[in-house]
């Protein structure tokens, strides 16, 4: 983990800070490029967020599905949690907070949006910054591997039926002609030119050509995530320096949800009998959020300046050093978790090999 990613929390918050100051400022900029649109897709943002997306999707092996069978209690267990649980639980948690416990708090004709952000945000797991997380938990790398190739698959058939049934239940009306436009747009396009550059790099020169093409693309992916919050929170400055008390109010069903779901992952492993060096990757990619998608999603459905797009934004500010500090629990807890007697019942001879 380079230094530049290991402070990503302080980019972020610098990131947020300029984007607020810069929307407030110079408002006409902010509104000039989210003029630049077709198809309700805006277009920078579109360039920014495939420049996030593709360096990410390139590192999957989606030969890797096979794999699925040596893991498949940790794969069934991050499968609930990912899609029979999150969602539904995040819609919920904004159901009871933003819906009433925190309503006389925030304005009423965003109520409903705020949800929208909050469910878009829950209904798409994460595929990159698992890596990360795997990887600072000891994770084991096929594990990682195939559980995020399976949800890729599953996201492009079940990320717009989940949400358009959640949204649904929320008494918004779905565009859905727009909805399924984004997930072509976010996920399947992306997918297939990440998956021709890593043929055609592998075909080139192999192994060695891929991790030196990742190498180069990686500080653009980052560069472009730190690029795409200065745009968002300008959009969203205004109302930001405005309203601090809507991003609090918003981040607490976020912050519920990332433990919530993270934890039930991680004893759900426990009681199966799941190695650690799986069920912690698990329990991380069952509570993060793909949040790339999540703030495309919401700005295509509902405008760069709607709740739903500011949900999703905290989502973003929220990422980072909270799955950091699921990280630190998990590790800190490996002794107690390897010590469950569940655990210690199971034969140890197919113990999965850490990275």
């Amino acid at each position: 983990m380079s230094l530049f990613e290991r402070y990503l929390s302080l980019w972020v918050a610098l990131c947020i800070v300029t984007g607020v100051a810069l929307g407030h400022f110079l408002p006409g900029v902010f509104h000039a490029a989210g003029a630049m649109e077709i198809a309700q897709v805006n277009l920078p943002v579109a360039v920014l967020v495939w420049l996030m997306i593709i360096p990410m999707l390139v590192k999957i092996d989606f030969g890797a599905l096979h794999q699925v069978k040596e893991h498949w209690r940790g794969i069934g267990v991050t499968l609930f949690i990912n899609w029979a649980v999150k969602p539904f639980s995040m819609a919920a948690l904004g159901w009871l907070f933003i819906g009433h416990l925190f309503q006389p708090y925030l304005p009423a004709e965003q109520i409903q949006s705020y949800i929208a952000g909050l469910i878009i945000l829950a209904a798409a797991p994460c595929t990159a910054m698992v890596f990360v997380w795997s990887n600072l938990t000891g994770g084991e790398p096929h594990f990682t591997l195939s559980q995020v190739a399976v949800n890729d698959v599953i996201m492009v058939f079940a990320f717009a039926p989940i949400v358009g049934l959640l949204l649904g239940l929320s008494s918004i009306t779905v565009p859905w002609e727009t909805l399924l436009l984004s997930v072509l747009l976010y996920i399947v396009v992306p997918v297939i030119i990440a998956q021709a550059v890593r043929l055609r790099l592998l075909a080139q020169g192999g192994t060695a050509a891929l991790a030196a093409a990742l190498k180069r693309m990686g500080p653009a992916s980052l560069v472009a995530l730190l690029a795409t919050l200065v745009l968002l929170f300008g959009f969203q400055g205004d109302q930001i320096i405005a309203q601090p008390l809507v991003i609090a109010l918003l981040a607490v069903p976020i912050l519920i949800q990332v433990y919530l779901n993270s934890g039930l992952a991680y004893l759900l492993n426990r009681a199966f009998g799941v190695d650690h060096c799986v069920a912690a990757p698990s329990a991380l990619i069952g509570a993060s959020n793909f949040f790339e998608l999540a703030v495309a999603t919401a700005i295509v459905l509902f405008g760069f300046e709607s709740g739903a797009a500011l949900a999703t934004v905290v989502g973003v500010l929220v990422e980072v050093p909270v799955m950091l500090s699921v990280v630190k629990i998990s590790n800190a807890s490996k002794a107690w978790y390897e010590a469950g007697a569940s655990v210690g019942r199971r034969p140890r001879a197919n113990t999965a090999t850490k990275s």
